[in-house]
């Protein structure tokens, strides 16, 4: 295989963007990777979007994006995995790059959330869980991932302020990104008196609806060589996983099993280990989401990922900066597009070029994409040569 570089990335400011549309929003992304890349042409384009058809009634996405970034006839082929879409979108496009088929491909993600309301947005979101077991009975994912976090709970003695903690900490770093969602503080004491969505979960321990595109470019290292000057990032690792998509099918309700697999493959592809990954940008649809991520990643030990946000390990100048973008809780979470986006975190990083929230001297990081609740896993590793 070839090593293969991140060369550009592009993202505009997410949230409830009213005024423009699906193709818009995709465009506006790829044309700022493109220009940041410093590039003329692309061989392919592989897009990552959850569920189009339910909420803007619009599929072959694939042919519609290349035709109005202006790049048809180029192959473009639309990627699914649920939330875990854009994290899948990319992997593609890195085995394109690495296997010679093509040498410069755009890897984009992209869902337009908004131009539905609430109901089908959750019907949209709820379609990633087990329909004829989970759907039918009535769970939705918050639902689901209370259960999670009651389960944590009650096994390991997690608190209901430790998961407070990672709302507060990532929206702590949102506030300093111009591209957030929701880039404000706030408290522990906020997120214990937020709404109740699904005990013990609050409003402000979940991520929003959110409208929103994001695109890199990848090639071959060999290429990236000749048309950057500036710090090359290296695709180090790949890994992508699955689990059982119904919940309940599970031997560990804490456990996320397709996080670790993929985790322990992009692991070894890289040659690293937990312990030189400088920062990580994980898939926190909820609070306890992130908790259950440090462990299946390696980070923190079975069962401690709350005492381990608590320890102030996970902020940035911890000892691993977990989400210095703001996460999915404050940057927000067009389902599609997350992926790439955490990818676009982690180039900015390794550049250093995140400002307010640069993680110090940060040389490896590491993305990791979750599909449903947890029914599919992407996770990458990136290095700054």
């Amino acid at each position: 295989m070839r090593d293969v570089a991140v060369i550009g990335v592009g993202m505009q400011k997410w949230g409830e963007l009213w005024e423009k549309s699906l193709r818009d929003i995709f465009v506006e992304s790829a044309l700022l990777a493109i220009e940041d890349a410093g590039v003329d042409k692309i061989d392919s384009m592989i897009i990552g979007c959850m569920s189009s058809g339910l909420f803007v009634g619009q599929e072959h996405i694939g042919s519609l994006l290349a035709d109005y970034l202006g790049a048809a006839p180029v192959p473009a082929t639309r990627v699914e995995t649920a939330c875990a879409s854009g994290g899948a979108a990319f992997r593609m496009g890195f085995i394109e790059v690495a296997s010679g088929l093509s040498d410069i491909v755009l890897v984009g993600g992209v869902e337009k959330m908004t131009d539905v309301g609430g109901d089908e947005a959750t019907y949209a979101l709820g379609t990633a869980a087990d329909q004829e077991y989970e759907g039918f009975n009535g769970i939705t994912f918050p639902g689901l991932y209370a259960m999670m976090a009651r389960r944590h709970m009650h096994e390991h003695g997690t608190t209901r302020e430790q998961l407070a903690m990672v709302a507060v900490k990532n929206h702590e770093n949102g506030s300093k990104n111009p591209l957030a969602q929701f880039p404000m503080k706030i408290t522990v004491e906020q997120v214990l008196n937020s709404v109740m969505v699904a005990d013990p979960l609050r409003i402000l321990d979940c991520s929003p609806i959110t409208d929103g595109a994001a695109a890199a470019i990848l090639c071959s290292l060999e290429t990236a060589r000749k048309i950057k000057s500036n710090r090359l990032i290296r695709v180090a690792g790949s890994g992508q996983a699955t689990d059982t998509i119904a919940f309940h099918d599970r031997d560990d309700l804490t456990a996320l099993k397709s996080t670790a697999v993929a985790a322990n493959m992009a692991y070894r592809m890289a040659g690293k280990k937990p312990s030189d990954i400088d920062l990580a940008e994980v898939h926190d649809c909820f609070t306890i989401a992130e908790i259950c991520i440090t462990e299946a990643l390696g980070f923190a030990e079975r069962g401690r990922g709350g005492k381990f946000v608590e320890s102030g390990d996970t902020r940035i100048g911890g000892k691993i900066p977990v989400n210095a973008s703001g996460g999915l809780k404050s940057k927000g979470h067009p389902v599609g597009a997350t992926g790439i986006a955490q990818i676009i975190e982690v180039v900015h990083q390794l550049r250093e070029e995140a400002g307010e929230r640069q993680v110090k001297g940060a040389r490896v990081g590491l993305t990791q994409n979750m599909g449903g609740s947890g029914g599919s896993a992407v996770v990458h590793i990136l290095e700054a040569l």
